[in-house]
This record gives structure tokens, sequence and C-alpha cells, in this order.
């Protein structure tokens, strides 16, 4: 009777027993979620459910995922050490010039004025550095003139300058920075004015004068065009004042003018070098000289100089020059060894026997006008010559022969 009336209560106990268990087992084991149609369609699944536990130590441990290392193939042929490039080879400078030394008895070449007296004395130690019977001496003060004689005085300073050095020719170049008001006494004048034009004059002629006391040769160097146009056009009106006055002492006024200048006689930077070469001339300021332009404005005062000193300006033996021996310059033939031959006139039919030039006939008449002046005032054609494609005469002339014409 007891196991009767516990039946039910051991029933209930083991139906809740299975449920729990069946429970446990689907929260274990979920099915697979169903595909859409769209996953159908394309493909792909549906992601997987994920059970979340309140307690994190309850999920499940995930295996990490294990690195595969590649290994590395060995070279079939052993590959050979890289040799290291070698650096490259700094281009050797260029031999310097040799220096020649100057003779003791060297000629002395006195160049003194502003700066394009200092620029012209850089040139001509340039010019003149093979040659060693010729010394260039510079004594120039770039900022000063004929004007200012309060700040340096020309005339007052030439004469140690020649007792010191006893140049064998004197060259001077100066008025760059004459441009400006002059003191006359107590007055002081304004540039370009009638007395202001006089004064100078003079000045410029004491100057050549007291270079010119010991007979020495004076060589005046004119000015040359700057970039400033007003400045230019005193520079012209300063070179026509020294060209006069240093020719009234027995100087000589060296112009340089067209060395700076283009066809035009227009301002330049650049130009041509002694060698025909475009390099620049002046500076950036346009005033100033490049190392071109200096050696250029050299090169119109050297062959003067040459002249001048004549052996002492002979160069230096060239290194190698033994092997040129046979392009040595023979002496010119004497006046006896010349064959002359008498002028031929062109008017003088009679030297082949003929009484008339060649082409000498009338000369056809004609009108005066041309063929298109002839269509275009009066409308007339000139006759085509007999056999041309516009001969449209009737009656061909008898030099025109008829050809018949090819059939097919």
């Amino acid at each position: 009777m007891l196991l009767l009336r516990r039946a039910p209560v051991f029933m209930a106990a083991a139906a809740m027993l299975v449920t729990g268990f069946f429970a446990s087992m689907a929260e274990a084991q979920e099915p697979a979620p169903r595909r859409t149609l769209f996953q159908r369609l394309f493909g792909g699944f549906a992601p997987q459910r994920r059970t979340y536990y309140e307690d994190p130590n309850q999920y499940p441990a995930q295996p990490r995922p294990q690195r595969i290392q590649k290994r590395r193939q060995q070279p079939a042929v052993q590959q050979r050490p890289r040799q290291q490039r070698a650096k490259p080879r700094v281009a050797d400078a260029p031999p310097p010039a040799p220096v020649v030394e100057k003779s003791p008895n060297a000629k002395k070449v006195l160049v003194v004025g502003d700066f394009v007296a200092g620029s012209l004395g850089d040139g001509l130690k340039t010019a003149f550095e093979m040659t060693p019977g010729i010394v260039v001496e510079t004594r120039a003060n770039g900022s000063s003139g004929l004007v200012r004689d309060d700040y340096f005085n020309w005339p007052g300073s030439l004469p140690g300058y020649t007792a010191e050095l006893k140049p064998s020719v004197i060259i001077v170049s100066l008025g760059a920075n004459d441009r400006q008001a002059m003191r006359i006494g107590e007055t002081k004048e304004t540039f370009r004015t009638d007395l202001w034009t006089t004064e100078y004059r003079k000045r410029v002629n004491a100057l050549a004068a007291l270079a010119r006391q010991d007979n020495l040769p004076l060589l005046w160097v004119g000015m040359p065009p700057f970039q400033s146009t007003a400045m230019t056009a005193d520079m012209v009106t300063f070179n026509g004042i020294y060209l006069e006055e240093v020719e009234k002492v027995g100087g000589q006024f060296i112009d340089i003018w067209d060395g700076f200048v283009d066809e035009e006689g227009k301002f330049v930077l650049t130009g041509s070098d002694i060698n025909g070469q475009q390099v620049r001339l002046r500076g950036s300021d346009g005033i100033n000289l490049t190392k071109a332009g200096k050696r250029k404005l050299a090169f119109y005062v050297e062959k003067d100089i040459r002249k001048l000193l004549g052996e002492a300006a002979a160069d230096a033996a060239v290194p190698g020059a033994e092997g040129l021996k046979d392009l040595v310059v023979t002496a010119p033939l004497a006046n006896e060894d010349i064959v002359k031959t008498p002028p031929i006139g062109v008017t003088d039919p009679e030297l082949d026997g003929a009484t008339a030039l060649l082409g000498a006939g009338a000369p056809p008449k004609v009108t005066g006008k041309s063929p298109r002046d002839l269509l275009v005032e009066k409308g007339e054609v000139p006759a085509a010559p007999a056999g041309r494609i516009d001969d449209f005469r009737l009656a061909k002339p008898e030099t025109v022969i008829s050809k018949p014409l090819l059939r097919n």
C-alpha cells in the first residue's frame, strides 16, 4: 500500500529527470540554423548561434591557431659574395698653368683711375701673364674721379706713382664717378652746365699733360656704356672730351665702346669674348665687369702696349713649341722679287683683240612698264612666245613642228 501511494511521486520525479536531461542535451548541442532563400541562391550560410553563459568560466576553451612556418629553400648553386662597388673616382683637376717669372729688367705698365681702371688692370695682368718682359702695376681708387678732388686728388698722386714705379707706359681710365656737381672756387656748379664742362676739360687736359711730362706714352681708355640710359649718354659726352684733350698733349685715346654694345649700339650684358664665344660681360648691376669683360676690356689696349714696348712684349716659350718648327712664317719677299702687274681697265676691250665688250649689243627698247603693269592699267596681254602652251595663234610659225597624235 505504501508503494502505491508513493508511485505518483516517483513518476513525477522521473519525468523531471528526463526533461532536465533532454534540456541539457539541447543546450549542449543545438541544431544548425536553416539557410534562407538568399543564401540558397548566392551561397553562404547563416551565422552560427552562440550560447552565452552567466559564468565566463563555462565557455569551452578554443584551440589557438598554429603558425605555419615556411622553410626557406636552399639555392641549388651557391651564390658568390657580392663585391663592393668601387667608389667613383673624382676627375683629376687640370694641371695649373705654368707660372712665368718676370725678368728683372721687365718694363712696367702703370694703370690709374677708378673702378674701370681696376678692371682694366686685372685684364691686362691676365693678358701679359705669359710675358716675362712686362709687369702690370695697378693704382686705382674705385670711387675716385676728376670732380671730387677733395676725396682723391689724381694730379697730386700721379707724380708719386710715376717716381716710385718708373713705368714705361701710363694708362688712364676714369670718369664713371664724375656725374655730379663740381666745386669751382667758392661756388658749386651743377653737372653739365657750360661752366662745369669748361672746368672739366681743363682738369682732363692737366692730368694728361702731367702724365706726358716725361715724354712717356699715354693711353687714355674711354668709358664703356652702362645699363642706365642717362649714364650712357653722359659717357658719350665724356669720351668726346677725353679724345680732344688727350690728343692735344700727344696722348692716344682708345675707344672701347663697340665691344660692349650690340649691332644697334645698345648696352648688352652678354656678348662675344675675345674668342667670339657668347659670355657674360657685365655684372647684374649693369656697371661692373665680369672676368670675361675685364679680359675683353684689356684686349683693346693690349695691342697698343705690345706695339709701344716692342721686344719686351714677346711671350715666353710655350712648352712643346719645338714640334711646331714647320709652321714658322718666313719673312716677306723683297720689293724687287715681287712681280707687278699693271692694272686692267674694265672698259678696255682691246686686251683680247676685240672691239666690244661681251654682251655690248644695243639694249632692247622698252616702255619702262612691266607686263603686269600693262595688264592692270591697260588690259594688254603680251604675246606668248612661239611654241608655248598659251600661244593661241592660228598660224603657227615654221619653227614650231607639229607632231601627229598617237592613237592606241
